[in-house]
């Protein structure tokens, strides 16, 4: 059984559960992209900081104790599940439905890439389970170390997510060029992209 770090039970599966937790397709995968698209590396890059400052926030909200709260409160927990996996399932709907040509399901402005990715993260309800429900877990009570457990796990968080949103900007912004002549892979990525969050959400709701 692997031990603590700093007052992380089993780092290395943190490590693995956040890396997870960024590739599952959502809305903060859809605004890294969308951001990129619209406004190159330095709207991806802008809307990769956005949604790093929103896990921030949700984190040391956990750690303020809304975690407790909604331990106490069952029912409250079951409530964000339930609305995250409607909003998920209705997200990704819209999605599957789009027809060629119509406007994009987020509307990322120009210019507002920091602040719109921002907002989407904490509306997010992938992120807000995770942080509130999840997050938690991780934190070995025998060992804990107060702000120096939280710090390392806030530290580890952002470091991953924006390695992880450097490699989606890039990676987009390689690709946008053949995607816009290509109309057709734009339409199946976003299909794709609507199958899975319709996947997660009825996962999220059945998940116990």
């Amino acid at each position: 059984m692997p031990g603590s770090f700093v007052g992380v039970a089993d780092y290395g599966a943190f490590v693995v559960a956040i890396l997870v937790f960024l590739a599952i397709p959502g809305p903060g995968n859809l605004a890294l992209i969308t951001s990129t698209g619209k406004g190159g590396i330095a709207g991806g890059m802008g809307a990769t900081f956005g949604v790093i400052a929103g896990d921030q926030m949700l984190l040391w909200a956990a750690v303020a104790g809304v975690s407790a709260l909604m331990a106490a409160y069952p029912a409250a927990f079951h409530a964000v599940q339930w609305m995250g996996a409607l909003y998920l399932a209705w997200l990704g709907f819209r999605m599957l439905l789009a027809k060629p040509g119509a406007a994009p399901i987020l509307q990322i402005k120009p210019r507002h890439y920091f602040r719109q990715a921002l907002l989407i993260t904490l509306l997010n309800p992938k992120a807000i389970v995770f942080y509130l429900a999840f997050f938690p877990l991780f934190v070995d009570p025998a060992q804990h170390q107060g702000l120096k457990t939280f710090g390392v796990m806030a530290a580890t968080i952002a470091v991953l997510t924006f390695l992880y949103g450097l490699t989606a900007v890039l990676l987009t912004w390689k690709l946008a060029a053949r995607i816009r002549a290509n109309p057709k892979i734009s339409m199946t990525l976003e299909k794709a992209a609507g199958m899975f969050l319709i996947a997660f959400g009825i996962k999220l709701a059945l998940s116990r």
